[in-house]
């Protein structure tokens, strides 16, 4: 399990990350690799080497869920909630 501090307005929280595992497609395209995550929309990237496509990837899903963890805190905050985490296989 990973732990990170994020900023929620003024306030720093301490939240841990699971290990998580998503399916990436790379086409390439003339020069260019085409990455995109097919379980995330919006994780999607372009570069010139596979290697780097590949990179550019993880750092997208990084971000998309940092983001989505945020964006759901602001919008939890002063709610009573029950949080639990799912655990499926698809």
């Amino acid at each position: 399990m990973l732990k990170s501090y994020i900023m929620i307005g003024k306030t720093e929280k301490l939240v841990f990350y699971m290990q998580n595992s998503f399916t990436a497609v790379f086409e390439k395209i003339d020069d260019w690799y085409i990455g995109y995550v097919q379980e995330l929309p919006g994780a999607n990237v372009q570069e010139r080497t596979l290697e780097e496509a590949r990179e550019s990837l993880k750092e997208a899903i990084e971000l998309i869920l940092i983001s989505n963890r945020e964006l759901a805190e602001q919008q939890l905050s002063g709610k009573d909630v029950v949080r639990e985490q799912i655990t499926i296989t698809a």
